[in-house]
């Protein structure tokens, strides 16, 4: 079959899905550039449709076939009739950078001075050229034409040439009451599927709302662009997805971008963080606004500059339209491309001996307050080279730590692509393939294939499908007191600070070493008294919630919606000696408070442990052939230098903080568990069975995700041993093979067999709910991340609780009272195994062939 016959046949399967057709591959493009070679040329303007219109951009392996076609034009060393060299360097000039930069530079020493001026006026509007200003700045000296892109960059013409944000904005109103998650936008059911962003669009809101992509069609009729609107917008995970998603339905195509939008409005009484940045980034409007008086298909009158928003000429909503650079980001296309835009006039700028710009709206800077900083500012403080940073600065901080997960890594790959880079700056960079292994979809085994050489030919290492949960792993590659960032909003370091973000931030800081960040605020959780008897960590995770709802700094009802760490950084301490696998533990779960960061306020002991052990597990990751090898060495040499000089950073005693919580551990005598479905709806064990609303049979039991550790699976053991078959369904799932590895060396596995368990390969499972599922309608106790609506099976009621807390429920098979569970606890987890139980992996103690077959 020819290609056109294929691609038209392939055309029309998804017209029937209401959808384009898939970006053409490398292959596809050969195939279409022999045609357009023929004389004459047949369907020349389909043809020429598919050429400029249906190859993706930067550096795709099909952008480099498009562009090398066009450069051979440009040169004469290839003829078609239908692109002449002028034609040709307009085509190359929409293709955003990287494979296309050259021939434009090249073409701008070419003998036709209209293919000069043409590839001037190209390049003007070429931002992503990174190393190659130099070759125009070289060529400036003598080519007219290099001098006139250069003035352009300074001038900041690929800015200014871009409509204003207008003053006034009428929009329809398409709301989603409540609270959406990006499970909502963006089903992990249907993960597979994200970097095909018009077929992942389809299953957005499917399961919140009847006929959602129906309704959003019949409200376009009205005339006017939609308005995303909600009472709290894009809590949890995939955050990037759910933007596209979003984007893909309501926002507007991009020239010469296939299968991706830009744009859109999105309002939410509350909108998380990340999901907030990530708007920011692909070049939609957030806006933080009551949205009580407003209603699916209301028409509104928004106006941004103003603060304000209209229904039938009254106002019904004001706000404050934040960050104050919101509207250059958006005018720009997004705040990713604001900056690199900005660092390139600057770069121009300083080039040409020209001052500073006036041309774009600077961050508002706060006023120093002369107090002292909290650990996270700090933190943030010495990624900028400063002492410390004040909540709303705007930063961009050095990221040395980056990480990618499997069902967000192939949109991270497509970003990377169109930011046109070949090579990472930032210091590390991981890929892991934790959300795909377990029962890899067709699709998932190719990205197995593919991705790892992606990553490692750009300098970053690569897990292997298998290898376990990212966080646990990039947990061991972090350096004490630095900043990193990843694509999952469980990239919460236990030792520095991340910002997790969309996979466009990600490619972004992998891409540059860098991030952009509007500091937040914090707030500190201190812990003091001693821990009681039977109460693990998770229960401590489950009272920060449990006694701000207590206090009035947040609740549980969604309208209206209080949430004092929404959007802050959450500073934990009074815990000093914890391991730092338990640290996590409390930073982890920073993701369901919807926090921006957290710290958790650690001695040096339990930290040059960590780094002791974890430089031995990356030496023998080279070892085994992980890439980058350079890249591990060079980060096992920074956690030698800190183990020379390990200092931590402190806070200071006069640091402010927007809230301060006291828990008192010695009132924490029962655990603490989250309701379904909700992590916010926390009560205690004896307050859930007093609660006849509460379900109390428990059908099935999960003990698995980054929340748990080895010493979870050895009490899950204990507790199960000799007791015969469960009487729930009960799923283990250990975090990484290490783990794996040494239950089986030391005898849980048998154990957990004859419990009847169904074990699976380390990863993340039933936590993220996109492969295996538990029962339609199941009572489930979890010791994952997040229990949202559908996440973990149809209908499901999911709690949250410790690994402990879930052997009892599986044995018994519903909520045990508390002395049932103390009871447990006291003969079988405490006393002198309970320091043999919690007993971490430190790989600097194994010996050379332990260490071998525990990573191999």
């Amino acid at each position: 079959m020819s290609l056109v016959s294929q691609y038209r046949a392939h055309t029309e399967e998804r017209a029937l899905l209401g959808i384009p057709p898939l970006p053409l591959t490398a292959d596809q493009a050969r195939s279409l550039i022999g045609l357009l070679q023929q004389q004459p040329v047949e369907e020349k303007e389909y043809l020429l449709e598919l050429f400029c219109e249906h190859v993706s951009p930067g550096v795709d392996d099909a952008a480099f076939e498009k562009a090398a076609f066009l450069d051979a034009v440009i040169k004469g060393e290839s003829i078609c009739e239908v692109i002449t060299p002028v034609e040709a360097v307009r085509i190359l000039g929409t293709m955003l950078g990287g494979y296309n930069v050259k021939p434009l530079i090249d073409a701008l020493s070419h003998k036709d001075t209209e293919v000069c001026t043409t590839a001037a006026a190209m390049l003007r509007n070429v931002l992503l050229v990174y190393d190659s200003f130099d070759a125009v700045a070289g060529l400036s000296a003598t080519n007219a034409y290099a001098k006139e892109v250069l003035q352009s960059w300074a001038d900041a013409e690929w800015f200014t040439s871009r409509p204003v944000l207008p003053e006034k904005m009428t929009l329809t109103v398409f709301k989603v009451p409540g609270e959406t998650n990006t499970d909502d936008l963006s089903p992990a059911s249907e993960a597979f599927t994200r970097s095909d962003i018009p077929l992942h669009a389809l299953c957005m809101l499917g399961s919140k709302m009847d006929d959602p992509i129906g309704t959003i069609a019949a409200l376009k009729e009205k005339g006017h662009p939609l308005a995303y609107v909600g009472d709290v917008v894009g809590t949890g995970s995939s955050r990037k997805s759910g933007i596209n998603s979003v984007q893909w339905h309501l926002g507007e195509d991009i020239p010469a971008v296939p299968n991706k939008r830009t744009g859109s409005v999105i309002i939410g009484s509350i909108v998380a963080p990340i999901f907030f940045n990530t708007a920011e980034d692909s070049g939609a409007l957030p806006i933080q606004a009551d949205v009580s008086a407003m209603e699916t298909g209301d028409v509104i009158d928004v106006y941004p500059y103003e603060g304000k928003i209209e229904k039938d000429g009254e106002i019904i909503s004001r706000f404050d339209l934040t960050p104050n650079t919101l509207t250059d980001e958006v005018r720009a296309g997004g705040r990713i491309p604001l900056i690199i835009g900005r660092t390139l006039t600057k770069k121009a700028r300083t080039f040409l001996g020209m001052g500073e710009d006036s041309l774009f709206i600077n961050p508002l800077q706060p006023a120093d307050s002369g107090k002292g900083y909290t650990l996270a500012q700090k933190m943030i403080g010495k990624a900028c080279g400063l002492p410390g940073v004040r909540p709303g600065m705007y930063v961009e901080p050095e990221t040395l730590t980056v990480g990618s997960q499997d069902t967000t890594g192939a949109m991270t790959r497509d970003e990377v692509k169109e930011l046109a880079a070949l090579s990472f700056s930032a210091d590390l960079v991981m890929q892991s393939f934790c959300h795909t292994a377990a029962y890899p979809k067709p699709s998932d085994v190719k990205l197995h294939r593919t991705l790892p050489y992606f990553i490692m030919s750009r300098g970053g290492v690569s897990l292997r499908p298998g290898d376990g949960v990212i966080h646990t792993w990039l947990n061991r590659m972090v350096l004490p007191d630095t900043l990193g960032t990843g694509g999952d909003s469980h990239t919460r370091f236990p030792i520095g600070v991340s910002f997790p973000g969309g996979s466009g931030l990600v490619a972004f800081a992998a891409v540059t070493g860098t991030m952009p960040l509007n500091v937040p605020e914090s707030v500190l959780v201190r812990f003091s008294g001693t821990l009681q008897e039977g109460i693990t960590l998770r229960d401590l995770v489950n009272a920060i919630p449990y006694v701000a709802i207590r206090q009035g700094l947040l609740t549980v009802e969604k309208k209206g919606k209080k949430n004092i760490f929404a959007g802050r950084i959450l500073e934990i301490e009074g815990l000093p000696q914890l391991k730092v696998e338990q640290a996590f533990e409390l930073s982890d779960a920073s993701a369901e408070r919807s926090a921006a960061a957290c710290t958790v306020r650690l001695d040096k002991e339990p930290v040059i442990e960590y780094l002791s052990s974890n430089m031995k597990l990356l030496e023998q990751m080279i070892e085994e052939g992980y890439g980058n090898p350079e890249t591990l060495r060079r980060r096992i040499s920074r956690m030698q230098e800190w183990l020379d000089n390990p200092v931590l950073l402190q806070p200071d005693s006069d640091a402010e903080y927007a809230a301060v919580i006291e828990i008192d551990l010695n009132t924490i005598t029962e655990p603490v568990l989250a309701c379904p479905n909700d992590p916010d709806d926390v009560m205690t064990l004896s307050e859930i069975l007093l609660d006849e609303n509460r379900p109390k049979k428990i059908d099935e039991v999960f003990v698995g995700s980054c929340m748990t550790n080895i010493g979870h699976f050895r009490a899950l053991g204990e507790v199960l041993r000799n007791k015969g078959v469960a009487s729930a369904r009960l799923w283990i799932v250990p975090p990484t093979k290490m783990d794996m590895k040494k239950l089986v060396e030391e005898g849980y596995y048998s154990v957990f067999g004859a419990a009847g368990a169904r074990m699976e390969i380390p990863g993340c499972s039933l936590c993220m709910g996109n492969q295996a599922r538990v029962a339609d309608n199941a009572v489930v106790f979890s010791t994952s991340t997040r229990n949202f609506d559908n996440r973990m099976g149809k209908g499901a009621k999911v709690y949250l609780g410790s690994a402990e807390l879930a052997a009892v429920a599986a044995l018994l098979g519903h909520l045990p009272n508390r002395d049932e569970y103390m009871e447990v606890v006291r003969k079988q987890l405490s006393g002198a195994r309970e320091e043999e139980i919690y007993r971490y992996l430190n790989f600097h103690e194994l010996g050379k062939e332990d260490l071998q077959l525990l990573v191999d």
